[in-house]
């Protein structure tokens, strides 16, 4: 009997614990699935979040950009009406139209629409002889498909004047002859054509070929100049037009004669420095291509900044030098003209500074800002300025990119690299897009976003066969769809990249020199690439 109550007792323990231990694994293993459910319920509503904050930022960045659209077109159309309103009060009025301009260095708003410019004076060039003035008619005659027909009015007008200004020259007792070469009206046509923004950022690496250029060398022309050249600059209003320095001093004013085929040569100044007798380190035309400006040393003591003055009324291109003189020490390695109709423009130099030069109610003063002299800890090889945007773009050997906040008065962005820069250009087309050139092999030219601040975009370069160092005189140009860039290089050649190729290396290569290539530039309207060489020739290079 003990036996059988122990037996029982044991049976219902354990039939009684059984279920018990069934039913706790049961619960154990539903609140598992439940917890790997709610996991990847929370991992999947993380990423919806994400997704969404990701729209979110996407359009209202969308939203900002329109809105800058819609303010810069109701910009354009306020200053079309006050200039409209400014000729009507010009025509009835006797009395010259004096430009209003602000004193301060830096206005307290950077808006080009706060300031009027006058008529742009026409452009008067010396030449060596008589025949310029022929060569000139038949350039425009060789040209006339690739000129607008206003712009083709206005040349005609021009030449028809041709001789009378001779005679006008001569009858001022001038020894020599001279040439009128029209420029064209403001551009307006090319500056609203200029100031369309484009989205090509997305553009960059869609490519797995790249889009060749098909081109020949059609001519290579003497410079003209005794010593290697420098600089090459196109002007920004006459096609025909553009200008050569050198380590001789000499700046050499050329017109493009036969749709490209050649170049004769216009007029030739001495830029050399008053003081220590320097060479212009580097030129930027005027936008209005009435005037040349140089860049020198500040070491010495010497003149900083001249201007070369292609005005009509001056009867000669006359050269002077500007009294004011920020920079410090050493060499003032950029000038560049900002984008707008203020005509501010800015230097970079060895002292780490970037000044602001604003135009004053005198037509030949400029007065000076620094806006910053310690942000940069070397040399500052290059400035550039954003179109729409307040920001003065720097690039320096201390291996720093810098974008300065006009308005806030402060660095916007920094962005520290590998290697040291030597230039910076901002894309003609798209206006967050610019390259900075480093002093990396292979890996030279750098595309930057300037709304992802720190973020590369893409990086291509070269492989140098030369065993020269990477140059700083060797420099870039974008083509006018903002799509290509040229760049010359130690060995003679010009690289030619395709931002769409998503290879690191050139597009293609062209053999174009005897020597290293400086530059190579895109013409605005004619398939046409000019290069400069330290063999002392230029290259015009068709493209077909």
């Amino acid at each position: 009997m003990p036996k059988t109550e122990e037996s029982e007792e044991e049976m219902a323990v354990a039939l009684g614990t059984a279920p018990l231990e069934e039913k706790e694994g049961e619960e154990q293993g539903q609140e598992e699935e439940e917890e790997e459910v709610l996991v990847a319920l929370i991992e999947h509503r993380t990423k919806e979040v994400k997704n969404l904050r990701h729209r979110v930022a996407y359009y209202t960045s969308q939203l900002k950009e329109a809105e800058k659209r819609l303010h810069d077109t109701e910009r354009r159309l306020g200053r079309l009406q006050d200039k409209d309103k400014a000729v009507k009060i010009s025509l009835k009025s006797e009395s010259g139209r004096v430009r209003p301009h602000s004193s301060s260095p830096v206005p307290h708003k950077f808006d080009p629409s706060r300031h009027t410019q006058p008529s742009k004076p026409k452009l008067f060039i010396p030449s060596p002889n008589q025949s310029i003035a022929q060569e000139s008619q038949v350039a425009v005659s060789g040209t006339k498909d690739a000129v607008p027909s206003n712009a083709r009015a206005i040349l005609s007008a021009s030449h028809a004047k041709g001789a009378a200004n001779l005679m006008d020259e001569k009858s001022f007792g001038q020894s020599s002859d001279c040439a009128a070469v029209a420029i064209q009206d403001k551009g307006t046509k090319r500056k609203f054509e200029q100031d369309e923004h484009k989205e090509l950022i997305p553009l960059i690496c869609s490519s797995s070929s790249p889009c060749t250029i098909r081109c020949h060398t059609a001519a290579q022309i003497s410079s003209q100049h005794k010593r290697k050249l420098r600089s090459i600059a196109l002007c920004p209003v006459n096609d025909m037009l553009f200008v050569t320095s050198a380590l001789d001093g000499i700046l050499n004013l050329w017109q493009i004669q036969a749709k490209g085929s050649g170049a004769s040569l216009l007029s030739s100044s001495d830029c050399v420095s008053p003081s220590q007798r320097r060479w212009p380190e580097d030129i930027a035309w005027h936008p209005w291509g009435d005037r040349i400006f140089s860049a020198y040393s500040a070491d010495g003591g010497d003149s900083q900044i001249s201007v070369i003055n292609l005005n009509k009324s001056h009867r000669r291109a006359q050269i002077t030098f500007l009294e004011d003189k920020p920079h410090v020490k050493g060499i003032i390695n950029s000038i560049v003209f900002l984008p707008g109709e203020d005509n501010f423009f800015i230097t970079g130099g060895s002292d780490h500074a970037v000044i602001l030069w604003n135009p004053t109610e005198e037509e030949s003063s400029w007065k000076p800002k620094a806006l910053h002299r310690n942000l940069h800890s070397s040399a500052v090889m290059g400035v550039a300025g954003m179109l729409q945007k307040d920001v003065i773009l720097s690039a320096g050997a201390d291996r720093k990119i810098l974008g300065f906040d006009i308005q806030a008065g402060k660095p916007s962005f920094r962005h520290q690299i590998e290697s040291k820069c030597m230039s910076i250009l901002p894309n003609p087309c798209d206006f967050n897009l610019f390259m900075v050139q480093t002093g990396t092999p292979e890996s030279q030219l750098r595309l930057f976003d300037i709304r992802l601040r720190q973020t590369e975009v893409h990086a291509f370069g070269w492989k140098q066969e030369s065993s020269e160092s990477q140059s700083a005189l060797i420099n870039q140009a974008w083509s006018p769809d903002g799509l290509f860039i040229t760049s010359g290089s130690a060995d003679p050649m010009i690289h030619i990249f395709d931002i769409r190729y998503n290879a690191r290396r050139p597009s293609q290569s062209v053999k174009a020199h005897q020597k290293r290539v400086f530059k190579a530039v895109w013409h605005q309207r004619l398939p046409l690439l000019i290069s400069i060489s330290s063999d002392l020739s230029i290259g015009m290079h068709k493209i077909i």
